[in-house]
């Protein structure tokens, strides 16, 4: 009778012991698989790029991902563009973009199409950001374009404005790189509307990174705007410095 109640009680605690070990087995599995899926996340494509960019990255910038979050309404110049109301459209390469339009720019009409243009310049997303900043700046390159745009700044400038009170930097900075361009198409007939953009530089001035570029553009500014327009800058910039010191 103890012989038989030793025998059963071996069986028991082989069973308990084989239990225990299946526990264990089991334990060990999840965690091996639970490694497994994490270093598989870890050296995914999408993981690798985002730790180490590709020099093509900022070339191709992000662009609209239509599957994305794009819920929201178009902006008025993307609903313009998309409809083909612009005259052109950006070509990619492979060292720089370019724009191809559909008919040579000096036939073109600036009004709309200059503010139009101005307006893609508070645009934050590829590809308007390039094709409202080179657009821009190559239809005021075109043959007779200081006729076509002087009659056009009172619709301009505050276009312009908005774009350098965006609090965006990069938009900030196409504001003002457009702003010298029609400068130099222009000249002396930006005076009258000089004062409503310098506040906005006046206010970026305190921020050290444009420090300089928004020096250099004053200093356009005078050189295209001549004596009046010196007057008008010391008016809302009085630490400014003129390049005839």
């Amino acid at each position: 009778m103890q012989k038989s109640e030793c025998h059963g009680g071996v069986q028991l605690r082989n069973r308990k012991a084989a239990n225990g070990d299946q526990r264990t087995s089991s334990s060990v599995h999840r965690t091996t698989v639970q490694q497994s899926s994490s270093s598989s996340s870890t050296s995914s494509p999408e993981t690798a790029r985002k730790l180490h960019p590709r020099p093509s990255d900022k070339l191709n910038p992000k662009t609209i991902n239509p599957f994305g979050e794009q819920s929201r309404a178009p902006s008025a110049f993307a609903a313009i563009y998309s409809k083909g109301g612009i005259p052109c459209r950006l070509v990619h390469g492979s060292v720089k973009h370019r724009l191809q339009w559909e008919c040579p720019p000096e036939n073109l009409p600036f009004d709309p199409l200059l503010i139009t243009l101005a307006e893609g310049l508070r645009e934050t997303r590829h590809p308007y950001t390039f094709v409202s900043k080179e657009g821009f700046r190559e239809l005021l390159l075109v043959p007779g374009a200081s006729e076509k745009a002087v009659p056009l700044l009172p619709r301009l400038i505050p276009v312009l404005k908005a774009a350098l009170v965006h609090l965006d930097d990069e938009v900030f900075a196409r504001g003002l790189n457009a702003l010298v361009q029609l400068s130099v198409v222009v000249g002396p007939s930006l005076n009258d509307h000089l004062k409503h953009l310098l506040t906005s530089l006046s206010k970026r001035l305190r921020d050290k990174k444009f420090k300089e570029p928004i020096t250099s553009a004053l200093q356009q500014l005078e050189q295209h705007g001549g004596n009046g327009s010196l007057i008008i800058i010391k008016s809302k910039i009085p630490t400014y410095c003129s390049i005839c010191c």
